[in-house]
């Protein structure tokens, strides 16, 4: 795979989502469980099992940029967003196993 301009961008646009949209996650699930936000960061930096299913649900707005790139035939640019969902998974899978 060559990688342009636009891959980049995608890449980029992937890996700042989940950062971006981490803290309302933690938010909405702390509204929901009726906790604080900083029981809810506490819960994901110290215990394994939640850090893995937060990090998954930030992810979820990749998808919505994924299909926006794909309907407007901006293929780079969602090819770079799969990618970069694809090196969170690693992460994921270290802090479930190995952590």
């Amino acid at each position: 795979m060559r990688v342009n301009k636009q891959n980049f961008l995608g890449l980029i646009i992937g890996l700042l989502t989940p950062l971006l949209f981490l803290p309302l996650v933690l938010f909405l699930l702390s509204l929901y469980n009726g906790t604080s936000i900083s029981s809810g960061w506490y819960m994901f930096t110290h215990n394994v099992h939640y850090t893995s299913k937060y990090l998954s649900l930030g992810c979820i707005p990749n998808l919505i940029w994924f299909y926006l790139f794909l309907n407007k035939e901006n293929y780079s640019v969602a090819r770079g967003i799969i990618f970069s969902t694809f090196l969170l998974v690693p992460f994921a899978l270290y802090v479930n196993f190995i952590r």
